[in-house]
């Protein structure tokens, strides 16, 4: 790590305390003028780091600033690469391209502070503007196979609303797959997409997206959105979004880990005794949702009584049965 990445990290877990510069110089084992060269750049990127004579240096606590240094500071696995972007069309999509081109390394992470073609399940588009969400795809390379990716998604939603409870203490509810919710209103979303060997079945990697509206944009969504969408915090309320998304990804590397879906996955639903309409194959049927089973599927009751388990499809709420 470069002295700037170095520093950045200590003053991360020590926000709001005061450090001297030779304290800081001793502990990353450089000079006083190497210090003070990181943290003219830290400030040029955006990081509130005061300085008193004396004293030291102390990033403040209002600093905010989304950035490589500052995820990566809080992630339990910090060697993994990190790229923060102004704008992409897709992260999944950037991740995909990263993973087969370049070989990218498990635990990559890619976020960007605006989509221009963000993607949804079944094609749909997911709405990614600049200033009121938080949009990032982890690529993992577990060693399963594609029947496996199912509690990947539910690993996933896991780790979304475990991290927006950390840092944003807000407690969201979820969807049966991959929506996350808060008052009846989608305030997240996650695309978890496979690239497989054919031949033998098993995952290459998986690159796991997730976009969160955090505010509602200025001028509230677009269109029918507006009846369906929410958001997780209230105008001016303040988020560290690189603990946010670090949270998120480290609870992710926990969650990957289950041979069974977590508790808090089926604790959290809110599908199971609910009137649901699946889709699917150019299809809609009205059902009763009833349980949701250790490996992720959603058992279905339909109209004359029989079971359906529907391991991946789309489903949306009636109204309560």
């Amino acid at each position: 790590m470069s002295v700037k990445s170095e520093l950045l990290a200590v003053l991360t877990a020590q926000k709001g305390v005061c450090i001297s510069g030779e304290r800081l110089g001793e502990q990353l084992h450089c000079t006083r003028a190497a210090i003070w060269k990181a943290v003219k750049a830290l400030r040029e990127e955006g990081y509130a780091i005061s300085s008193t004579t004396n004293r030291g240096y102390v990033l403040t606590e209002s600093s905010n600033v989304l950035s490589a240094d500052g995820i990566r500071a809080r992630l339990f696995h910090s060697n993994v690469p990190v790229t923060v972007l102004e704008e992409t069309a897709s992260t999944n999509r950037l991740a995909k391209q990263m993973g087969i081109g370049e070989n990218a390394p498990d635990g990559t992470v890619i976020v960007a502070r605006c989509q221009t073609a963000g993607s949804g399940r079944r094609g749909r588009s997911f709405y990614s503007p600049a200033g009121s969400g938080i949009y990032f795809t982890v690529l993992l390379r577990p060693r399963k196979n594609v029947q496996d990716s199912l509690l990947l998604t539910t690993a996933a939603a896991v780790a979304a609303l475990r991290g927006v409870e950390e840092v944003c203490r807000v407690s969201l509810s979820i969807k049966w797959m991959n929506d996350l919710y808060l008052e009846e209103k989608k305030v997240g979303g996650i695309l978890t997409e496979a690239v497989t060997d054919f031949e033998s079945g098993a995952i290459e990697f998986v690159v796991v997206g997730i976009g969160l509206n955090l505010y509602e944009p200025a001028g509230g969504f677009p269109g029918e959105l507006s009846q369906k969408a929410g958001a997780i915090l209230q105008p001016g309320a303040a988020v560290d979004q690189n603990a946010l998304v670090a949270s998120i990804v480290n609870a992710l590397h926990e969650e990957a880990q289950r041979e069974e879906i977590s508790p808090l996955y089926r604790e959290r639903n809110i599908v199971p005794g609910r009137r649901v309409t699946v889709i699917g194959n150019g299809q809609e049927s009205d059902m009763l949702a009833k349980e949701i089973l250790p490996d992720g599927r959603l058992v279905l009751l339909d109209e004359e009584g029989r079971e359906k388990r529907l391991a991946f499809g789309d489903v949306s709420l009636t109204v309560r049965f």
